[in-house]
């Protein structure tokens, strides 16, 4: 079969390597994709956001079967338009990818159907957003309504910061129209957890817990990222705990979009934080998470076509889906200056030196005179499986020593906390 993955980023490069695996595939096009994806599959110059340029290569290639990466093209309708158009794709509608378009719509949802999440109020008004945020206090946390790439959320310790993250979002515009609204948030005290899980009506198979690392700066220090590193299993999520999770988040909030007109069909991430008063949903994604990706399609074992086979055929109930033993680590090494401005077009080096055992993920790269060069913020995304999280952070840490780019950074203690719970097991 022909399958088109839509992005360019490392989640998307995760994606083709692991339907690579598949007998069932013949040829893989991906559009946008980047110089690592180009050594595994075809690229193909047309922007994840350009829905109708993607649905017209899909016909003309006569593509099996498309599988969407980023939210953006979800939010724009993809699915929609391609299953209209009579083509196989992998992915929610417009109207279910709407749960991650819209942190307002999610969190009212969450409120009508009582999925635990933080207290809130949502603000069309810079004024009023400002009132609440004097009325309640901090710390607090001011997020961009709509998509922000992962950077439209602004944890505020002091009621100071909290003001100028509403003139940031609202006035200054940092994220353009992501900003039209602002949520602002209770500020939740405990761990977080990444649960992503693939849904088709009323069956969820969640797939091993992640954990995310968002800030730029070791101890989470620094300004939020598009995630600078993950890793799986995550052993704070007891099964205990994902017992609970499965009952009060994931079922309750396939239902209630079933009831809300938005049946949600594809992969639903929840990004959930665990309190003393149990696990709150933080925000919800549509699509698979980046950096979690990398290292849960590393231990996934079930080939992902027959997953994703079984979702689009209403029989994702029957499908067995299996995980490897042990552990999986991504670090991300970013570019200079990221999450703000950042450098492109420096050699990255060592590509072809990695010790066995090594993946590394494109996220921000190009070709430029036959030579890999930086082309985004987070760069590469460098993942090992090991016998146990340890082994895993020893052979990603190994990897990462083995590449060089100028002005590359990357954080130094991807993991810690999962060997810091272990031992206090």
């Amino acid at each position: 079969m022909k399958i088109l993955v839509v992005g360019g980023g490392g989640r998307e490069h995760a994606l083709v390597w692991k339907l690579r695996q598949s007998p069932k595939v013949d040829q893989i096009f991906c559009a946008p994709g980047n110089a690592g994806i180009s050594q595994i599959a075809t690229c193909v110059n047309i922007p994840a956001g350009d829905v109708y340029g993607l649905l017209n290569f899909a016909q003309q290639q006569q593509i099996d079967l498309t599988v969407v990466g980023p939210e953006i093209p979800l939010t724009n309708g993809i699915v929609d338009i391609f299953e209209q158009a009579g083509l196989k794709i992998f992915g929610p509608t417009r109207a279910a990818a709407e749960i991650e378009g819209s942190k307002a719509l999610a969190k009212e949802i969450m409120a009508k159907y009582n999925i635990p999440t933080a207290r809130y109020g949502i603000f069309a008004d810079a004024a009023q957003a400002k009132e609440y945020i004097k009325q309640y206090g901090a710390p607090c946390v001011v997020k961009a309504d709509g998509l922000a790439a992962g950077k439209g959320v602004i944890v505020a310790m002091d009621e100071e910061t909290a003001l100028a993250a509403v003139d940031i979002i609202m006035a200054q515009r940092a994220f353009g129209q992501a900003g039209d609204k602002v949520v602002i948030e209770e500020y939740l005290q405990g761990e977080e957890v990444s649960v992503l899980a693939f849904v088709e009506g009323d069956t969820i198979i969640p797939m091993v817990a992640s954990q995310d690392h968002k800030r730029v700066g070791d101890h989470d220090t620094g300004p939020n990222t598009g995630g600078m590193g993950a890793y799986a299993p995550a052993p704070l999520y007891t099964p205990e705990l994902a017992e609970i999770v499965e009952r009060d988040i994931l079922q309750p909030t396939v239902k209630a979009l079933a009831a809300e007109g938005r049946p949600y069909r594809g992969v639903l991430y929840a990004g959930l934080m665990i309190t003393d008063a149990g696990p709150k949903v933080l925000e919800f994604n549509a699509r698979f998470g980046d950096p979690e990706t990398q290292p849960v399609l590393s231990l996934l074992e079930t080939d992902l076509v027959d997953i994703i086979e079984a979702i689009l055929e209403g029989r994702l109930a029957s499908q067995p889906v299996t995980w490897k033993n042990g552990a999986a680590v991504c670090v991300v090494m970013a570019a200079q200056g990221y999450p703000g401005n950042y450098e492109r077009g420096q050699e990255i080096k060592g590509l072809n030196n990695l010790p066995s055992g090594i993946e590394v993920f494109h996220a921000g790269t190009a070709l430029k005179d036959g030579k890999i060069v930086t082309d985004g913020g987070r760069v590469l995304g460098v993942t090992a499986v090991g016998t146990d999280i340890a082994d895993a952070i020893k052979k990603a840490y190994q990897g990462v020593a083995a590449i060089h780019f100028a002005g590359a950074h990357y954080r130094t203690d991807i993991g810690q906390k999962a060997l810091e719970k272990l031992k206090g097991a």
